[in-house]
């Protein structure tokens, strides 16, 4: 259990506790939900259960905006190892033509954790029961259902950045831009319909981009953010805090 506030940027406090069977929110969390919680990285809200199984990983920010967020990557290797609502689910990566090296280095990452992955064209699809991973850069991927979502900001997606002309726009906590990254600024976010299990986005301004968004996936790197941008070899989590 992980509580934190202003979208991850500063810790409260992290402890364990023994879960034995299927427990409810309020019990682990021992008491009411504040702010924004997630189960291994997914907004308990999109999860339809308010329930907490063995080896889940729970993280609650104390910003109640965060609740847009339908899905975070801070929790990684979650949801790859225990799931989505106690059940683990196949694992797709979906490489775009230009990305090998990129989806190379996701494989090797998820390998490393012990999850077995099946790689897959950009397109093919991952179905509504299937975790999946997309690599590729903007360009490759701003067609597909959920990189739309992306495109049309916070409010529909829960990621704080967006595309434009090339480029890598990071916004703030309240939804206003506050840098942008040029060629090589890579972005590695989850985000989900109201459907569907959680899709992961490995993406970036150009290759070197996607290249770099990919050497990211690793639970030091990732932990406790809602999403990740890359800007050269300096990670900036998502949304851009600017505390005042």
């Amino acid at each position: 259990m992980t509580i934190t506030r202003n979208f991850g940027a500063q810790l409260v406090r992290t402890f364990t506790r023994p879960v034995h069977g299927p427990e409810p929110v309020g019990a682990v969390v021992g008491g009411p939900v504040r702010g924004s919680l997630f189960v291994n990285g997914v907004n308990h809200s999109q999860l339809g259960s308010a329930k907490v199984y063995p080896g889940d990983r729970v993280w609650m920010d104390l910003q109640p905006t965060a609740e847009q967020t339908r899905a975070t990557v801070g929790a990684f290797p979650e949801p790859f190892v225990h799931g989505v609502k106690g059940q683990r689910l196949p694992v797709t990566v979906e490489c775009a033509a230009d990305a090998a090296l990129a989806c190379r280095r996701v494989s090797l990452a998820l390998g490393r954790s012990g999850i077995p992955a099946a790689s897959q064209l950009l397109g093919t699809g991952s179905g509504q029961d299937t975790l999946g991973i997309v690599v590729g850069t903007w360009r490759d991927i701003e067609g597909a259902i959920l990189a739309r979502l992306i495109a049309n900001g916070p409010a529909s997606s829960g990621v704080f950045a967006r595309f434009d002309g090339g480029q890598l726009q990071l916004l703030d906590q309240y939804g206003r831009p506050s840098r942008t990254l040029g060629p090589g600024g890579g972005l590695i976010a989850a985000t989900a319909d109201s459907r569907s299990a959680p899709t992961w986005l490995v993406t970036g301004t150009d290759v070197a981009g996607v290249n770099a968004a990919a050497t990211t996936l690793s639970a030091v790197r990732l932990r406790d953010h809602f999403a990740l941008a890359i800007d050269g070899s300096v990670d900036v989590p998502l949304p851009d805090v600017r505390l005042r």
